[in-house]
């Protein structure tokens, strides 16, 4: 008998296939920095990927923002995606604590015509946030799971009322579906920030049960 799971999966790997082959194209340097990062970076799986970057794209260019903030930034898969609906004189800020990661970061950002509107931070998010100044227009948080709630609190007074956070790996692999075990910090935290933005009267949310999870928050 097959494993009903294989086929489940398959059936998605179908479904995301479908939905690229009828979404907008990925651009070319995207394609190229997907590539390299699978051959060359620990954790790959960490890229937001070809859909969630057209998703993100598509919220960028609905809200053309002038300010984005992106805590996280990996190998800047998402960051390039989120320049997309970039105002033309608008700026980026994107924080990551990863130093061996600046170098691949700065190849593709470079590379793109948005070269001149991006600012990349080096360090701890925490202490680079008090530093930069709103308002913002669009957030993305995708950063290391414990502090999220620290993130949002931080970010939130200087989104602007009408702005976009958006927070990724809620479901964080259906973990926060389970009770946690005590030392499973990660998943604890997460259970808690989805509680808390559901309740918060300060945002309208919804979780979306997309990849791994992706919470719109938007700023009343």
């Amino acid at each position: 008998m097959q494993d009903p799971n294989l086929n489940h999966q398959a059936i998605q790997e179908e479904w995301i296939a479908y939905a690229l082959s009828h979404s907008d194209s990925v651009p070319e340097l995207l394609l190229e920095l997907e590539k390299e990062t699978h051959q060359k970076v620990l954790q790959p799986r960490m890229l937001s990927g070809p859909l969630q970057g057209r998703l993100l794209s598509l919220f960028s260019h609905l809200l053309q923002p002038k300010k984005i903030l992106e805590i996280g930034t990996f190998t800047g898969y998402a960051t390039l995606c989120l320049a997309e609906g970039l105002d033309k004189k608008g700026v980026l800020h994107t924080i990551d604590c990863n130093e061996e990661l600046v170098h691949f970061q700065q190849k593709y950002f470079t590379k793109s015509k948005f070269k001149n509107n991006i600012r990349a931070h080096l360090g701890n998010a925490l202490e680079v946030l008090p530093k930069l100044e709103g308002p913002f227009d669009l957030v993305f948080i995708d950063a290391d799971k414990v502090n999220y709630d620290t993130y949002f609190e931080q970010v939130l007074p200087k989104t602007r009322s009408g702005g976009l956070i958006i927070s990724d790996n809620v479901l964080w692999s259906g973990k926060v579906l389970h009770k946690a075990d005590a030392k499973d910090e990660s998943t604890l935290a997460l259970q808690r920030y989805n509680k808390k933005r559901k309740e918060d009267p300060r945002v309208k949310t919804v979780l979306l049960p997309f990849r791994d999870g992706l919470t719109l928050s938007w700023v009343r």
